[in-house]
């Protein structure tokens, strides 16, 4: 899942990104609003954490701006404890969810995964996917002998790929999600997570088509 950052605080800014990094989110991180605005002009995200204190260009004149041109992508805004009103004038201007500073790590992980079902139309907290259970809350893989083994990468390419099911989804599509717009993904990076996701869940569980991508038949 490709997510934008918009925190000038470094310290937090910096510790926010290399955590949801760790959780497999491709973190691209702007310390100001007019980088954040350009980024957002250019890139598709699927998430949007969105400070509203920021230099130059505020939080809130982001999220309007974003509306204003139509762009629905969920934003998720960070307010400080004491400015109830920016929380208010945030919902109402289209803000998804908020987060009150300082937070805890695992409810803002939580408020993401929420913000996610709701993008991709789930109810259930765990995804069902031709015989295993896919549960992002505890980044866990079950099947129909117990738990799958998965790193971080593999979980959530597994997760995208069952959250897309019946649909191929491109080679450069996975690298996008799991990775900032600096890079960081080899040449052969997803060829390597999807075979070892064959060897884990069966060779015949990922189809894949030359030129087009990799699928979940359904």
């Amino acid at each position: 899942m490709r997510l934008l950052l918009v925190e000038d605080d470094h310290i937090l800014g910096l510790s926010l990104a290399r955590a949801l990094e760790k959780h497999a989110y491709g973190v691209d991180w702007m310390q100001d609003g007019e980088a954040a605005l350009a980024a957002l002009a250019t890139l598709t995200y699927d998430i949007v954490v969105l400070d509203v204190n920021l230099p130059g260009v505020s939080g809130l004149e982001i999220l309007r701006a974003q509306r204003a041109r139509g762009n629905a992508v969920p934003i998720l805004i960070l307010t400080a404890r004491d400015a109830p009103q920016q929380r208010v004038e945030g919902l109402d201007l289209g803000a998804d969810d908020y987060l009150v500073k300082p937070f805890d790590l695992d409810e803002l992980l939580a408020r993401l995964r929420a913000l996610s079902r709701r993008r991709n139309g789930r109810v259930d907290s765990v995804i069902k996917c031709r015989g295993i259970e896919i549960d992002p809350a505890a980044m866990v893989v079950r099947g129909p002998s117990g738990q799958i083994p998965m790193t971080a990468k593999e979980f959530q390419v597994l997760k995208l790929l069952a959250e897309r099911e019946g649909k191929y989804v491109t080679k450069r599509d996975i690298e996008y999600a799991l990775y900032s717009a600096e890079g960081g993904a080899e040449s052969n990076t997803t060829e390597v997570i999807v075979y070892n996701l064959r060897k884990k869940l069966g060779a015949e569980f990922i189809t894949s088509m030359r030129g087009v991508g990799y699928m979940i038949a359904q």
